[in-house]
């Protein structure tokens, strides 16, 4: 087996506030092979986006973030390359699909633009071609009549079409991974739908590593080979998809599945929800990042901060999982 595509280690992201410094993203370690979907849930506030932003480099130059750990894309280290090299690796070694596509995409250039600007950026071609391309995008993403839409301008289409075009700008160049922050947000379920099998589909025929942000778990079961879910800047339990589902270990995962809606369930029942709010990454806590709202938390959790303990490739940071396999009580160090 070759080695993986993205390799993340130790990265953390601190950010400069007018209360003093945020860490947003605090010592996530992940790896992600070629052709492989990563699942990254958790409510927001919980780093996902700063998190995705950081492995592809955009904070790089901001003031305002000071990074530190490593992000090594096909064996480049990211957050040691220049503006104009990672400029460069825009597009052809990553592509990105943001929360929202009506500000993703700028109002006063019609949907042609935004796609031949992102092709001729990569590749010397002719803008004849380019616009070839971009025909040959909207079709692959699943748009009728492209060659009317090509000339609209985004407040023309519907929000599912405003995200198949994000999707089709984000591939125009055949990326190696494409990251899809929260590729789903504010649409209806029979969009999101679509777009889920679109990513899955194009996925399968340009062989791309894939990272998926959602707050929902429910949007990533049956999509993902592997799921990371993050808590207060921290990963704090990963898994291959079926095991976390079928039993996770961690209580905030188990509580994020608890609070899935079912059919199954008595009519007008309350649904479940998880107490309390996230913590303030300013000032943390000193212990588990969890414990204020926890059910099961126990005194020295709130003192020892857990570490991210695997059992083969389940990793949880819990002092008393659920479901566990191993002891991680009097277990503080391991492989992350």
């Amino acid at each position: 087996m070759g080695r993986p595509l993205l390799v993340v280690e130790n990265l953390s992201a601190v950010i400069t506030t007018g209360r003093g410094p945020l860490t947003a993203v605090d010592g996530v370690s992940l790896s992600l092979d070629r052709g492989e979907v990563l699942g990254i849930v958790g409510e927001s506030g919980s780093g996902k986006s700063v998190l995705a932003r950081t492995i592809m480099g955009l904070h790089c130059s901001d003031p305002r973030f000071a990074l530190s750990g490593t992000v090594k894309l096909d064996g480049r280290d990211v957050l040691g390359l220049e503006p104009s090299q990672l400029r460069a690796m825009w597009g052809p070694e990553v592509g990105m699909v943001f929360q929202d596509p009506m500000t993703a995409l700028n109002p006063v250039k019609r949907v042609g633009t935004h796609l031949v600007e992102a092709v001729r950026k990569h590749q010397q071609v002719t803008r004849r071609d380019a616009v070839g391309q971009a025909l040959d995008l909207l079709d692959m993403v699943g748009i009728p009549d492209p060659r009317r839409r090509i000339n609209q301008f985004p407040h023309q289409l519907s929000g599912g079409m405003r995200q198949r075009v994000v999707i089709a700008m984000a591939l125009a160049n055949r990326p190696k991974l494409l990251i899809a922050d929260e590729p789903t947000t504010a649409l209806d379920v029979t969009v999101q739908r679509q777009i889920l099998d679109l990513l899955d589909r194009l996925r399968g025929e340009l062989g791309m590593a894939v990272i998926m942000i959602s707050h929902d778990l429910g949007v990533v079961a049956g999509r993902t080979d592997r799921v990371a879910v993050m808590y207060g800047g921290e990963i704090v339990e990963t898994a291959d998809a079926r095991s976390l589902f079928d039993a996770p270990r961690h209580p905030y995962a188990s509580a994020l599945l608890a609070a899935i809606p079912s059919l199954k369930g008595a009519p007008h029942q309350r649904l479940a929800a998880i107490d309390g709010t996230p913590p303030d990454l300013v000032m943390p806590p000193s212990g588990c990042r969890f414990a204020a709202r926890c059910d099961a938390v126990h005194d020295d959790c709130r003192v020892q901060p857990p570490q991210l303990i695997f059992d083969g490739t389940h990793g949880t940071a819990c002092h008393y999982p659920v479901n566990p396999l191993i002891s991680t009580a009097s277990n503080t160090s391991g492989d992350t």
